[in-house]
């Protein structure tokens, strides 16, 4: 388990998280600069930008038209020469817009250059549904960045994460999607006053437990935290891991903790087929399936697109109670 480092400490948002790494990595090194649409006066839809240009000026906190390809690609040339930037886009459902810059092009300068080339390049977006934006505007798409050689793929689900990951992902010399969930903004936690970074490809056991191991990502780790504590209720000790990045995947720290329980379930928010849990599952049953006692069960998104109206719309995403009932039966616990 990773914990909070031992210095003075205070209660914060999230989103509060989020800005305080980059003003202080903008502090730090006047090569990072942010760039996007709604960053500067808006300070974004969600408001963590808030404040930054009035520190940093329109010159480092970039408004842009309405051009995820433009601006990005303007943002990767700057990277691949000495910059080192943070490409907002508004909504994770936009990155198909800037695929070919980030899958085609950031993902691969380094190797087709021979090694000559690095794209320091931090692209933050959102993901998750449940704040009823409907179908083009609730999506999770971190498993698909994930697929790609060349990129890293950080989902955090603290404060205390999102900070220290944001802050390693800056000073990363590889491209990182930033995947910040919509739902987690407002979401408290305890954060350090001073520096600290937390290295990517590293998980978190968020709750020790002996009988069933519950692997989930961004706000579906406060979604098992909750269904473990009803588990408790039950008998049932559950343990819960953050894999905190999916691209680097801690497998060592998932698998020691299956081979413990030797029971897994895997949630993640995005769409369930060809998913982020597919892969997790398919990483535990490959390489721990002589210490399982049952086969490892899997929770996501239902495979449709996200409705608009609040009761159907909430039927599509992991629950705490369909949390509940996969790890009772994976226990063989049928009631």
């Amino acid at each position: 388990m990773v914990s909070v480092p031992t210095q003075s400490t205070r209660e914060i948002t999230f989103s509060q998280a989020i800005r305080e790494a980059l003003a202080e990595e903008m502090r730090r090194d006047p090569r990072v600069f942010i760039i996007g649409e709604d960053v500067a006066e808006a300070g974004t839809p969600f408001k963590v930008l808030l404040g930054l240009v009035d520190e940093f000026g329109s010159a480092r906190v970039i408004d842009t038209p309405i051009s995820e390809p433009g601006f990005t690609g303007i943002s990767l040339g700057a990277a691949m020469t000495g910059m080192r930037p943070v490409v907002d886009i508004m909504f994770g459902d936009f990155m198909p817009l800037a695929m070919e810059q980030v899958v085609n092009q950031a993902a691969k300068i380094h190797y087709m250059s021979g090694g000559k080339l690095t794209a320091p390049l931090v692209v933050r977006t959102t993901m998750g549904a449940g704040l009823r934006k409907a179908a083009q505007h609730s999506q999770s798409f971190h498993a698909w960045l994930s697929h790609i050689p060349g990129l890293k793929v950080v989902v955090p689900s603290t404060p205390y994460d999102a900070k220290g990951l944001m802050k390693t992902a800056i000073r990363d010399e590889n491209p990182v999607v930033f995947f910040e969930d919509k739902a987690l903004y407002q979401s408290k936690g305890i954060v350090p006053e001073g520096e600290y970074t937390i290295p990517l490809g590293v998980a978190d056991i968020k709750r020790v437990g002996s009988d069933v191991t519950i692997v989930a990502t961004s706000s579906m780790v406060a979604v098992a935290l909750d269904a473990a504590v009803k588990l408790a209720e039950l008998g049932i000790s559950a343990e819960v891991i953050d894999p905190r990045t999916t691209l680097p995947l801690d497998t060592q720290t998932l698998l020691a903790s299956v081979r413990k329980t030797s029971r897994a379930l895997v949630v993640d928010e995005g769409y369930q087929s060809y998913g982020v849990t597919a892969e997790i599952a398919a990483v535990i049953a490959e390489s721990a399936f002589y210490d399982l006692d049952a086969p490892v069960r899997r929770i996501g998104a239902l495979d449709t697109p996200i409705p608009f109206s609040p009761p159907l719309e909430d039927l599509t995403i992991p629950s705490v109670e369909k949390v509940v009932a996969a790890a009772k039966a994976v226990c063989g616990r049928a009631s």
